[in-house]
C-alpha cells in the first residue's frame, strides 16, 4: 500500500514526482505530498486527497529543486489529513522522509524520542523515522560526511521493527539521497546523470529500462551520476542493473476510458505472452526455470497453493488441474491465515505462492515459513525481480505486462493459464495422465487467446444487463466444481468496484442455508461450463427462479436458454481452463455496473493495488 517516487538529476524534480505519483495512485489515494531540496533548504508540499490536489497548492509551481521525494498514501496509522500526509520531517527540518510499510514498534520509538526532547505533529508511525535519523546523526561526533548520513539512516533502520521502503533527503547533503527497503518494494531506475526511484516499475518506465532491484536492508547512496550500495555493516556491495522489457505504453490508458477496461481487453495478448514458448506448436511443454526430476516429484506428498484475494481464486482453479492430472493432494490456503495455523510442512511438501506484484506481505511471510520448514517453493508473479521471486527456490512469470487497475483482471487469467501449464509439466514428468489427454489440454490452451477475443464480444449484452441491475443491493453467484471458483472471483470483482454486497456459493449448498436469502427480484448469476455438472446446476438455478430471482447464466453448454432472464454463451473449451473464459463476462459486468453508478473504477475506496503490509 502507498506509493513512493524519487528523483535526482538536472531537471525540476516536482513535475517528475507528481507524474510518478499519478501513475502510482492505484497504490493509495488518501493523501499525497512532495519534498524537494531548494536553495533555502527543504520544501514540503502535501495535501489530503488525490494526487491532483497537489497542483492547487500555493508555491508548488515555484519549486526549482532537482532532487526530491514524493508519496501517495493509503492510511494505516492516523486518519487521512494534511498533517498525516507524507513526507515527514524531523524537528530541525533538515531531514525529509517518505515511507511505505508499517513500523510495528513506533510507540516505543516515539516514547524514546519524546524523552530526548523531540515533538510529534502527526498520528503516523512514519514520523519517528526522520527524528530517529536526526537523533543518530547528532550523536555521531565525526565530521559531517555522506557516510555519517548513511550511518544515521542505517542505525535508525536497525531500530525499526516491521516493513519499510524509505527515501531520505537532507538539506545538509543537497546532492544526495539515501534509500533502503525491507519487506516493501523499491526499485531504482538509472540513466545518464539521473536516477529515478519508485515502489513500482510502471511509474518510471517511461524514463528508463535499466533498473537496480534492491534486496532487504541494502542501503543506497544516490547522486546524479552514481548509485552505491551497502549492507548493514556498511560494506559496499556491487550490483548490476536489470533490463525491464515492458513497453512503457502498457502503463498508459491508450485511448481507453479506464485502466480496468483496457486490461480486460488486453487479456488475449496477456494470455498469449503467458503461454509464450512454454507450449510449442508441436505441443512440447517446457519450463526453462524449473529443474524437477521424476524422483523429486514422486517424493512430494502434498502441495499447498498460497495466495490472497484474486490470486487465491486462481489457485483454486489450479488445484483442480493439479489434482486431476498429477494425483497429488493439493490444498489452497489464504496467505494471511496459513502461517498462523501451524501448517503441516516438511521436505516432501511443495508450496506454490501466487502474487501479481510479488510484494504481497502476507504471501511473502508464508513463503519464508515454508522455506524454514524445508518445503520446496515456487513463486508465480508478474514482476521480474520482485521480493517473492527472490525468496522462492523457483520463480515463473506470467508476463502479463503492467496491471494498473486495483481490481485484477488480466493477472488472474494469466495466473490460471500458467498454473494449468505447470500442472501439465508435472504430469508429463510423472506420467500420471495419458499423453492424449495432456495434448488435448495443450491444444485448448493454445486456442485460448482467440477464444478470449470471441468472449469479449459479449460486451454489449453485458452492458444492457448491467443497466438493469446496477441499483441492486445484493447479488449471488453460483457454480459447481471449477465453476464455483469463478463464482468466487466474480463476486469479489463486484464487491471491489461497485460496492454491491455479493456472495458466492457452491450451487449444491443452496438448500443448506443460502436459499433463505433469495426473494423476489434478487439477481442470481450462475456459471455452467462442465457438462458433467450442468444438469444439477440448472436444477439449483430453477430453485431460485421459483422464488422470484432474476437470473444471468454464463455457459458454453447446449441448454435451453429461455428459462433464464439472460444467457451469455461463451466458446466451448476444456472445463479445466474454462475459468479463463467464464470470468470475462463477470469482469465486464462489474465494470459496467460501476460505471453506471458513476464510481471510480480504477481506484475503489479503501483498496490499494499492492498489499505490502500485513
Amino acid at each position: 500500500m502507498c506509493g513512493i517516487v524519487g528523483y535526482i538529476g538536472n531537471k525540476k524534480a516536482c513535475p517528475i514526482l507528481i507524474a510518478g505519483l499519478t501513475r502510482l495512485e492505484y497504490r493509495g489515494y488518501d493523501s499525497a505530498g512532495v519534498s524537494t531540496i531548494e536553495k533555502k533548504g527543504l520544501s514540503i508540499k502535501k495535501a489530503k486527497g488525490r494526487v491532483k490536489n497537489l497542483n492547487t497548492l500555493d508555491g508548488i509551481n515555484e519549486l526549482e529543486g532537482t532532487i526530491g521525494i514524493a508519496h501517495t498514501r493509503w492510511a494505516t496509522h492516523g486518519k487521512p489529513s494534511d498533517e498525516n500526509a507524507h513526507p515527514h520531517q524531523d524537528n530541525s527540518k533538515t531531514f525529509s522522509v517518505v515511507h511505505n510499510g508499517i513500523i510495528e514498534n513506533y510507540t516505543e520509538l516515539r516514547n524514546l524520542l519524546e524523552n530526548n526532547g523531540y515533538h510529534f505533529y502527526s498520528q503516523t508511525d512514519t514520523e519517528v523515522i526522520p527524528n530517529l535519523i536526526h537523533y543518530y546523526f547528532t550523536k555521531d561526533k565525526e565530521k559531517d560526511s555522506i557516510m555519517k548520513f548513511l550511518r544515521a539512516v542505517r542505525n535508525a533502520c536497525l531500530d525499526l521493527k516491521g516493513s519499510y521502503a524509505i527515501e531520505v533527503i537532507s538539506s545538509y547533503f543537497p546532492d544526495n539521497m539515501i534509500v533502503v527497503r525491507k519487506d516493501s518494494p523499491l526499485v531504482i531506475g538509472t540513466c545518464e546523470n539521473e536516477k529515478y526511484i519508485s515502489s513500482d516499475i510502471p511509474a518510471i518506465l517511461s524514463y528508463t529500462r535499466d533498473f537496480y532491484l534492491l534486496n532487504d536492508l541494502e542501503f543506497t547512496i544516490l547522486s546524479r551520476t552514481s548509485a552505491k550500495f551497502f549492507d548493514t555493516e556498511l560494506n559496499e556491495i556491487k550490483k548490476k542493473t536489470d533490463v525491464i522489457e515492458w513497453n512503457s505504453s502498457a502503463a498508459e490508458k491508450d485511448g481507453y476510458e479506464d485502466f480496468m477496461l483496457k486490461e480486460i481487453y488486453e487479456q488475449p495478448t496477456a494470455v498469449r505472452e503467458t503461454i509464450g514458448s512454454r507450449i510449442s506448436n508441436n505441443l512440447k511443454c517446457e519450463f526453462e526455470e524449473l529443474k524437477f526430476t521424476k524422483e523429486q516429484l514422486k517424493k512430494i506428498n502434498k502441495i499447498y497453493i498460497i495466495a490472497c484475494g484474486t490470486a487465491m481464486h486462481a489457485g483454486l482453479s489450479g488445484k483442480n488441474t493439479i489434482e486431476k492430472l498429477c494425483r497429488i493432494p493439493t490444498e489452497v490456503d489464504i496467505a494471511s491465515e496459513f502461517r498462523y495455523r501451524d501448517p503441516i510442512i516438511d521436505k516432501n511438501t511443495l508450496c506454490i505462492f501466487i502474487s501479481q506484484s510479488g510484494e504481497t506481505a502476507d504471501t511473502i511471510a508464508a513463503l519464508k515459513l515454508a522455506k524454514s520448514e524445508g518445503a520446496t517453493t515456487i513463486a508465480i508473479s508478474n514482476v521480474i525481480g520482485s521480493s517473492i521471486t527472490r525468496e522462492a527456490d523457483y520463480s515463473i512469470y506470467t508476463h502479463a505486462g503492467p496491471e494498473i487497475a486495483v481490481a485484477s483482471t488480466k493477472a488472474y487469467t494469466s495466473q490460471v493459464v500458467l498454473i494449468n501449464i505447470l500442472a501439465i509439466y508435472f504430469a508429463e514428468i510423472l506420467k500420471s495422465t495419458k499423453k492424449e489427454i495432456l495434448d488435448n489440454l495443450k491444444q485448448e490452451i493454445l486456442s485460448l487467446p482467440k477464444k478470449i477475443e470471441e468472449t469479449l464480444k459479449c460486451k454489449d449484452q453485458i452492458l444492457e444487463f448491467a443497466k438493469k441491475v446496477y441499483q441492486e443491493k445484493d447479488m449471488f453467484f453460483l457454480g459447481r466444481g471449477i465453476d464455483e471458483t469463478v463464482a468466487k472471483e466474480g463476486s469479489l470483482k463486484l464487491k471491489e468496484i461497485s460496492y454491491i454486497h455479493s456472495e458466492s456459493y457452491a450451487a449444491g449448498e443452496l438448500k443448506h442455508g443460502p436459499i433463505a436469502l433469495i426473494e423476489n427480484g434478487v439477481t442470481v448469476i450462475g456459471i455452467m461450463t462442465d457438462e458433467k455438472l450442468v444438469e444439477k446446476t440448472i436444477s439449483n438455478i430453477q430453485e431460485v427462479i421459483t422464488r422470484g430471482a432474476k437470473t444471468l447464466i454464463i455457459t458454453n453448454q447446449k441448454i435451453n436458454y429461455n428459462s433464464f432472464n439472460e444467457a451469455i454463451v461463451i466458446p466451448e473449451t476444456n472445463p479445466l481452463v474454462s475459468p479463463i473464459l467464464s470470468v470475462i463476462p463477470l469482469q465486464l459486468l462489474s465494470y459496467f455496473i460501476s460505471k453506471e453508478k458513476g464510481l471510480d473504477v480504477d481506484k475503489p475506496r479503501n483498496l490499494a493495488k499492492s498489499v505490502t503490509v500485513e
